[in-house]
């Protein structure tokens, strides 16, 4: 029996043409896409400004305003993401320049997340193609024939404060100032991250203008390193489950990938909708041109989905720990269970 036939997707799942029955779902609504960024953009402006105004109260209150506003900003980058697929406009213009203007606020130059995130797609879960937009992951074998030097690095790299505190904001208030990863692919990827950074640099010049910059490093880079760490720990639990998929080239395939390696992360209602439904993440990745507004609909349509690799928010808590692919077993286990020799 391959992967793709384990346990962990209802039968009545497999083999089905999803990319058939999902594309009525793709279609943008140009009125409807317009207000997802007005009901995003707005609560995260008056945020911003009462948390800059609890500046004068206490900084702890500041802080508590921060937390919700991290949220909008992270659904204000789920929109730049769906412009990346070609999804939230129907016009590859509009969604390309949405994304452009909206990776100054996200701090993510758009163009080169683009490209990227499509390798992320075409190779997710594919053992033979990891390492460009995907979160490190060895298998047991791989970590065991690594030096001492090597293993500590990888136990370091995947501990959870440095996963979900200091390496978001690190990529994203550091790392993403240059096209990492596209250096040598030409003009467009440095073209892309420097005008970002051009941007960013306007938007600081504008905001420290208006409210001084004491205020504005108080706010706004806390704000950024909120979202990111949020931001993070939703693509990492979207892949980084116990019994998610990892497969060698010959054995991949993207409906599999899909349905066993993305999770749908069944949040509570108001966080599904401040993250921008991104939970549902196995139905993205079937159907990635499918706005996100429109991911509850094919739940609705088709609730066998629901329970496909389905993680609660409480069960996601424990997933942290995970950091190794055991390919015997077909899970990812913690690092402490796995010696760091060959048995």
């Amino acid at each position: 029996m391959t992967q793709s036939q384990t346990a962990g997707a209802p039968d009545d799942t497999i083999g089905r043409d999803w990319m058939k029955l999902l594309a009525p779902y793709r279609k943008a609504s140009l009125s409807r896409s317009l207000f997802e960024i007005a009901i995003t953009v707005v609560p995260l402006m008056l945020l911003w400004a009462g948390a800059a105004a609890a500046l004068s109260v206490s900084y702890w209150l500041t802080f508590l305003l921060l937390i919700p506003a991290a949220f909008f900003l992270v659904r204000l980058f789920i929109i730049q993401h769906d412009c990346g697929h070609g999804a939230f406009f129907q016009t590859p213009k509009a969604n390309d320049w949405t994304g452009r203007i909206l990776g100054v606020f996200t701090c993510t130059p758009y163009d080169v997340w683009r490209r990227s995130h499509a390798i992320h797609h075409a190779t997710s879960g594919n053992l033979d193609k990891r390492g460009v937009g995907d979160i490190d992951t060895l298998t047991i074998t791989e970590y065991q024939a690594l030096s001492r030097w090597h293993q500590f690095t990888y136990r370091l790299y995947r501990h959870p404060f440095i996963m979900f505190a200091i390496g978001p904001a690190y990529l994203f208030l550091v790392e993403q100032r240059l096209p990492t990863g596209m250096m040598l692919q030409g003009w467009r990827p440095w073209l892309s991250a420097m005008a970002t950074n051009v941007g960013i640099a306007l938007f600081a010049a504008a905001m420290i203008w208006l409210v001084g910059w004491k205020t504005f490093l108080m706010v706004h880079v806390p704000l950024v390193a909120l979202a990111a760490s949020i931001g993070v720990w939703m693509f990492y639990i979207q892949h980084q489950f116990e019994d998610t998929y990892w497969a060698e080239g010959h054995e991949w395939s993207h409906q599999a990938a899909a349905l066993h390696g993305s999770s749908h992360y069944d949040l509570p209602a108001a966080l599904s909708w401040v993250t921008g439904y991104i939970g549902i993440h196995h139905v993205h990745h079937l159907y990635s041109r499918i706005p996100f507004y429109r991911l509850p609909h094919v739940l609705h349509a088709y609730p066998e989905l629901a329970d496909v690799r389905r993680v609660t928010l409480w069960q996601s808590f424990k997933y942290a720990r995970l950091r190794l692919w055991d390919q015997a077993a077909q899970r990812l286990v913690p690092i402490n269970k796995v010696s760091g020799r060959p048995a």
